[in-house]
């Protein structure tokens, strides 16, 4: 406040002008049109042009844009129009200074002369700017004033502080300074998040909130607002395959819970917002360059510039290619994506065309064969790297898989994730007649996705493989006393203690092509109606989504060591005197078809939302909204038969059988959410909300699980937060309890009336309590210190059925177990320091993961782990920028997951020596240098 004072005396002291001018200045009419623009820069205008002096601090947030103000107005009328729809007002500190300010506060309160004299000021004076970007403590308060756009829809704008449901805001710096990998490692500093980003750039895992769904299925991907995939987790298809976070996106907002659910589908516990740079009134671009230790070799670009008559046009991708931190022995990633954006800002609305074109493969890391040394420490088996080997390698690398008609599948792992999606954007806002506006989104994608992989599905020593394939021996070999490994490439024989563990893995070939094609619409009328001192601002909206999704996989096994890139083994039959008799396998293939699909569908959804937000006073608001959502699903599947081509590696193919089943069937639910936020001053607030929402089924219940019975999910989402903030602290706590009903598994359930175990999908309950905690702490100029936890207890309730062990029915009973991969504890601290008058910034990132769990029975503990990674920022001019990133600076070998393919019911490893799953990426190094201009 004493900064500020001074600021406004020295505001005073500096202006010559007479009250007499200034009284002659407040009737001036011929002030000029100023166009949309950043608000920060249209006050800066108005400023030159009237000649008022204008002080605003962190109120303007740098997204804050103005909708710009007419010709031949006064300047405080254009003053009022700038600030429309911004939540923010003005107020007159002296006749000629003015102070921009938060809420409903009178524009002229304690100044009485303001309005005679309000347009008065020295000629060519110019806007104050204390909204200067920087990190440190002199960003006091700024979090809280950003303008929040995910999960909301109105004619004002809403601050942090304003926002009655839990967000997080990642703004462009912290994001460089994260520098994620991937699309999951972005959201790492979100609490009530769990993210597991360990299988590379794509296909990522988040459980929100308790939600115990793998992949995007609680929460949605949004790029720009509009959803990157209406459904972003499809069977093996998740949202964030086809997308890549590069320089032309600027920020993210993360919503957790709230009305993610009622503004868009499939978010039952949030949002992820990723939005693009604007292009301003001035050209300016950016160029950056990143090597990484790992063969890593990524350029970055983006430019955006006026183009005359209020059109605006940017461009920007990137081009990447590496080696993987995991190498397999070929480029894992390789490719990029390019989009262009045009846009024009008119008198009465803004329009705005996007087309991105993505062709890019990704690298799928996998589980490891991991065991516990004598010191009880998770290691590695010998012959194998935790923190850098992979299973796969040149040996698989390319394979023919024989199919049930003798044709050949021609396996390429080479082409890992590989996506390649034409995505076109159109998006308008209008403002009608009688206070309406009306905005529109279409989004419309053609994506093609192959996704090979080379997965460890189980390891075994050879002994209980020969046990296993004892009767194929019999059936082909009568004569054979037993069997013998040999290496394809070289024919020797697999010894007794081969690469230091002696250990034999089968592996999984897994091909899965999933084309889809989608079109999104959401049109919403909005307006804001005000009765007395009371507003009410309101959307209708509704929104349509057509997708069409093919999906065909084939899999088979193959024999491998175990051993970094693993190689291929045979099993040979031999006789009394050790003399092979013939194989038993083929260049390595143990069964071919293993795994088959074959299915087509199409989706239609229509959805009917409203929402309000009534200001009741300048310092509480209430808000609440409702989503009425239909879906229909119709396509086929095939069903699959078994088929003998002769071969002990050919003799249970499964294949398609020529029957197929269809469906077309219909879904709807009804959800809706009601907050209130009360405000005690512009830095410090608390807020409380209730969301009942669901989950409706989609193509995957069908594709890829054909014989489940689709089944509504629905969640109960209430939460309580407080927000604070001042020059030395920002914080924000939420207190959240989740409950999800109708969660599915697999399982065999005894009949009592027939003593028959049969195989049935069933379903269970969860409820969760949590505390999410985050903030950033400024104690000096030059420290700070960012952190995040969540504290909960994650549980099933009403997990139990009956199965067969030993001949008798056994009830198993998982009541109250802990949910499969959530911790029950996580933090994360980013202490930075500030040096070289803020050229230079270093800081550490320390992670703590509780222990999880890999199965629902609770039997294989993966367990807590903690990382350290480093980041440093060195701006050598206005212009030119160096960075340094260091990841997992310990080689921390924490899991992430367990081996999904031994069941996560009741996983076969429980109680195993060795077992299957997912270290943490190693240790690696990446640079950048970055150009603006």
């Amino acid at each position: 406040m004493r900064n500020r004072l001074a600021l406004h005396i020295a505001l005073v002291l500096g202006t010559g002008m007479p009250l007499a001018a200034f009284a002659q200045a407040a009737t001036t009419t011929h002030t000029t049109a100023i166009a949309p623009m950043p608000l920060a820069k249209a006050l800066q205008t108005l400023s030159h042009e009237a000649g008022l002096q204008i002080v605003y601090g962190s109120e303007i947030a740098d997204s804050i844009r103005s909708p710009g103000a007419d010709a031949g107005l006064t300047p405080e009328q254009q003053l009022r129009q700038l600030l429309a729809g911004t939540g923010l007002n003005y107020r007159f500190v002296t006749p000629n200074t003015v102070t921009i300010i938060s809420g409903n506060v009178a524009a002229n309160a304690g100044n009485p002369a303001s309005a005679a004299v309000a347009t008065a000021g020295s000629a060519g004076a110019e806007a104050v700017n204390r909204n200067t970007v920087s990190t440190g403590n002199d960003k006091t308060a700024k979090d809280l004033e950003r303008v929040v756009v995910t999960a909301r829809s109105g004619v004002d704008v809403r601050t942090r502080a304003q926002t009655s449901y839990s967000i997080t805001t990642i703004d462009e710096d912290r994001l460089r300074m994260q520098a994620p990998t991937s699309v999951t490692e972005a959201v790492k500093s979100v609490p009530g998040f769990w993210v597991e980003a360990s299988g590379g750039e794509a296909s990522g895992n988040i459980r929100a909130r308790g939600i115990p769904v793998d992949g995007f299925g609680s929460v949605t991907l949004l790029e720009d607002g509009v959803p990157v995939q209406h459904d972003p987790a499809l069977g093996y298809l998740n949202a964030d395959q086809a997308f890549r976070l590069d320089e032309t996106i600027e920020r993210v907002e993360v919503v957790r819970g709230g009305p993610s659910s009622i503004f868009y589908s499939n978010a039952p516990a949030g949002a992820i917002n990723f939005i693009p740079r604007q292009v301003d009134d001035m050209a300016e671009g950016l160029v950056k360059y990143t090597a990484g230790n790992y063969g890593l070799g990524r350029l970055d670009f983006w430019y955006g510039t006026p183009i005359g008559d209020g059109w605006k046009l940017s461009t920007g991708g990137f081009f990447r290619v590496d080696h993987n931190i995991r190498d397999p022995g070929f480029n894992g990633d390789n490719g990029g994506q390019l989009r262009a954006t045009l846009s024009k800002q008119f008198e009465n609305g803004d329009f705005s065309f996007d087309v991105k074109r993505l062709d890019d493969r990704v690298y799928f890391d996998l589980g490891l064969p991991l065991y516990r040394n004598t010191s009880g420490d998770l290691v590695a088996v010998p012959g194998f790297n935790g923190n850098y080997g992979t299973v796969a390698g040149p040996e698989t690398e390319h394979m023919q898989l024989q199919q049930g008609n003798g044709s050949y599948y021609n396996f390429d792992n080479t082409v890992g994730t590989d996506v390649k999606r034409t995505q076109l954007t159109l998006k308008f806002d209008y403002k009608l007649w009688g206070g309406w506006k009306l905005a529109e989104d279409v989004r419309y994608s053609d994506t093609d996705t192959q996704r090979n992989g080379v997965y460890p599905n189980a390891i075994e020593t050879p002994a209980v493989l020969d046990a296993s394939a004892l009767a194929r021996l019999k059936k082909y070999y009568p004569t054979a006393t037993g069997m013998q490994l040999q290496y394809v490439d070289s024919g020797a024989v697999f010894g007794p203690n081969q690469n230091g563990n002696g250990l034999v893995m089968l592996g999984g070939l897994r091909g899965i092509t999933m084309p889809v094609t989608e079109a999104t619409s959401n049109t919403r009328m909005m307006r804001k109606f005000e009765f007395g001192d009371q507003t009410h601002d309101v959307t209708l909206g509704y929104y349509h989504a057509y997708f069409k999704q093919s999906f065909d996989r084939y899999s088979s096994v193959v024999l491998l060591d175990t051993e970094n890139n693993s190689k291929l083994l045979n099993l040979e039959a031999v006789n009394a005197a050790g003399q092979a008799l013939g194989p038993l396998t083929s260049d390595g293939i143990y069964n071919n078809g293993y795994e088959w699909a074959h299915a087509h569908g199409t989706s239609k959804t229509d959805a009917f939302y409203a929402s309000d937000e009534w200001q009741i006073n300048d310092k509480l608001r209430i808000d609440g909204g409702a989503r009425w959502e239909h879906v229909n699903t119709t396509g086929w599947t095939e069903s699959p038969a078994t088929v003998n081509l002769g071969t002990p590696w050919s003799s249970s193919i499964t294949t398609g059988s020529g029957q197929y089943a269809s469906y077309d069937d219909n879904f709807h639910k009804l959800g809706w959410t009601i907050g209130a936020n009360y405000q005690f001053s512009d830095h410090q607030g608390v807020f409380a909300r209730y969301t009942s929402t669901f989950r409706l089924p989609n193509l995957s219940s069908y594709i890829t699980t054909p014989t489940a019975t689709p089944v509504t999910q629905t969640m109960l989402l209430p939460e309580v937060g407080y927000k604070y903030a001042n020059r030395y602290i920002e914080t924000y706590e939420t207190f959240f309890y989740t409950k999800y009903n109708n969660v599915g598994f697999s399982n065999y359930v005894f009949n009592p009336n027939t003593g028959a175990s049969t195989a049935q999908t069933g379903y269970a309950n969860t409820e969760t309590y949590g505390l999410e905690l985050e903030g950033t702490i400024y104690p000096t100029k030059w420290f700070d210190l960012q952190y995040s936890a969540t504290l909960q207890d994650p549980r099933y309730k009403g997990l139990r059925y009956t199965t067969i062990q030993a001949g008798a029915p056994v009830l198993l009973d998982y009541n109250d177990n802990q949910l499969i991969r959530v911790p029950r504890k996580g933090v994360r601290l980013v202490p930075g320091v500030n040096l070289l008058d803020n050229k230079l910034r270093l800081q550490l990132t320390y992670e703590y993961e509780g222990k999880r769990y890999s199965d629902t029975a609770n039997s294989v503990v993966l367990p807590q782990y903690n990382v350290l990674s480093f980041s440093a920022r060195y701006q050598a001019s206005q212009n030119l920028t160096f960075f340094v990133y260091a990841d997992n600076l310990t080689n921390s070998l924490g899991l992430t997951e367990g081996n999904p393919r031994s069941g996560e019911l009741k996983s076969s490893d429980a109680g195993a020596t060795v077992f299957i799953a997912r270290p943490l990426l190693g240790r690696s190094f990446r640079a950048s240098v970055m150009y603006r201009f």
